[in-house]
């Protein structure tokens, strides 16, 4: 059976709490032995891959660009699309559950072909709408994590 993949989806200008989040958010990923799928850039995706990395996680980046030299340096697997914003589509096919972190119109565009796919959305600082289960802190970002794959393990 595949991994379990979380995508982490967020703005590329983060405020500090944000980065700072992002960060926590990919090395609890990569702590609990699963993957992360992100746009593979700057800003939240870097954070995020960051601290994955750090946990000894694995990061799935599927870049906008053809170029696989634009990925950030804590990206596992590079997968450049040449699709500039479509690429969306894929981390939100490709993710199991999503976090999202910062309110940016890319970021809701993933949150929005989520929701679409009845996927669930979990949300840091980021859009306050229909579907998404708005986290105020990391430990309900960890908890709605741990109750997810515990739901999906017995599935």
């Amino acid at each position: 059976m595949a991994k379990p993949l979380v995508g982490v989806i967020g703005v590329t200008q983060p405020k500090e709490k944000e980065a700072l989040i992002a960060f926590e958010v990919g090395k609890l990923i990569g702590a609990m032995g699963l993957a992360m799928v992100c746009g593979g850039l700057g800003g939240v995706m870097e954070e995020a891959s960051r601290g994955c990395d750090q946990a000894g996680g694995t990061i799935i980046g599927i870049l906008p660009s053809g170029r696989k030299e634009d990925a950030n340096t804590y990206v596992t697997y590079v997968i450049p699309t040449n699709m500039g914003h479509s690429r969306n589509n894929l981390i939100a096919h490709a993710a199991d559950i999503l976090v999202a972190v910062g309110i940016g119109y890319g970021t809701l565009s993933e949150i929005a072909i989520a929701l679409k796919l009845g996927k669930v959305v979990l949300s840091y600082h980021s859009w306050d709408i229909k579907g998404v289960k708005r986290c105020n802190n990391l430990r309900e970002i960890e908890d709605n994590l741990r109750h997810f794959f515990s739901q999906s393990s017995q599935s």
